[in-house]
């Protein structure tokens, strides 16, 4: 991907994006939002974020959003699409 070794992210530790196994509440509430706060200032955050959408991956913070907010946005384009149909 052509955007990625402008990303904020490129040279930093991919772990704070992906979550460890069984991490909850609090513990994944501070990664998520520290990894937030390097994609807040990121000059390839949109192309990121459509890059994830658009190869539908599943797991990790892309773009700024987490997993959940990707599945909610994903629905939230395809209600679009269908209202423009």
């Amino acid at each position: 991907m052509s955007w990625e070794p402008d990303a904020a992210c490129h040279s930093g530790v991919a772990a704070l994006y992906f979550a460890p196994y069984a991490e909850c509440g609090p513990e994944r509430e501070l990664r998520e939002r520290a990894a937030k706060a390097i994609c807040a200032r990121c000059p390839v955050r949109r192309q990121c974020l459509e890059s994830a959408m658009s190869a539908d991956i599943r797991y990790g913070l892309w773009g700024g959003l987490t997993e959940d907010e990707r599945r909610r946005e994903r629905r939230n384009r395809a209600r679009r699409r269908r209202a423009m149909a």
